[in-house]
């Protein structure tokens, strides 16, 4: 036998699958309720780099296979390494996965049923869009373990009301969906037999619209939220001059004036 026959395969913690410019990133560990290993953050950021520079893929669904979303990291695995050079790194990892998430140029929706608690808080937290089943709960549960929920707690606090986002980092409880949505973590709560419906419908209200302003706007909504208002209008002027000058906004104005529907160049 071969030394390669001998070896065995990394299991595919991150599915990834792609249908009419749509990217399905599946979490993939259901026994552990999909707990965010090292494994799986490397996965997760290799499946994310192939995304960025994939002109076919208008938008990016993030859900999650089993009973639940995710429960945030793999707390066994960090007591079993519980040590600088393992915690750190893994924390930087999981940071630059949320981060890649927003810098995608494609638009995230997360798709989530069950629960989804501190970094899987985080991680609905740091997509654009959520959608949730009605049986979804929420919560930044660390500070129950001993844990200030500090890397949850940045996609967080600039999802939600400020309020909001101390009662659940300082308090550990879930909130429901309904909460949820009020609150602004998610966008939509609907029946957990209607959510991939829901998803279907919101990705066919995207995949309609202008893929380079869906992109520069993108990545001009989460600049201008770190900037005074003087700079952010300067930047927004910038952008909504560079896009007015493109061949989509002649199409798209074209079109409306045409009263048709427009056809975007790619």
């Amino acid at each position: 036998m071969t030394q390669a026959a001998t070896q065995i395969a990394t299991p595919a913690l991150v599915l990834r699958e792609d249908r009419g410019g749509i990217a399905r990133i599946t979490l993939n560990r259901p026994e552990q309720f999909n707990a965010l290993s090292r494994a799986v953050l490397d996965q997760f950021e290799h499946v994310l780099n192939d995304l960025a520079g994939d002109r076919s893929v208008r938008v990016v669904v993030v859900a999650a296979n089993g009973k639940a979303f995710c429960p945030g990291h793999d707390l066994k695995e960090m007591l079993a390494q519980r040590t600088p050079e393992f915690v750190g790194p893994l924390f930087e990892k999981c940071a630059q996965v949320m981060l890649a998430l927003t810098r995608l140029p494609q638009v995230v929706i997360a798709r989530v049923h069950g629960i989804a608690t501190a970094a899987g808080c985080q991680l609905v937290a740091a997509c654009d869009l959520a959608v949730a089943s009605s049986e979804a709960r929420f919560a930044t549960s660390g500070i129950n373990f001993g844990l200030f929920c500090a890397t949850p707690g940045v996609p967080v606090s600039r999802s939600i009301g400020r309020k909001q986002a101390l009662e659940m980092l300082l308090t550990g409880e879930f909130i429901d969906a309904d909460t949820a949505l009020a609150w602004g973590l998610v966008n939509k709560v609907v029946a957990p037999d209607a959510l991939d419906g829901a998803i279907d419908a919101l990705c066919r209200t995207l995949l309609a619209k202008p893929p380079a302003a869906l992109a520069g706007g993108k990545r001009f909504f989460y600049r201008q939220a770190e900037l005074g208002m003087e700079d952010a209008y300067k930047e927004a002027a910038a952008l909504i001059t560079s896009h007015m000058l493109a061949d989509e906004a002649f199409e798209g104005v074209n079109a409306f004036i045409a009263k048709r529907k427009p056809s975007w160049p790619t």
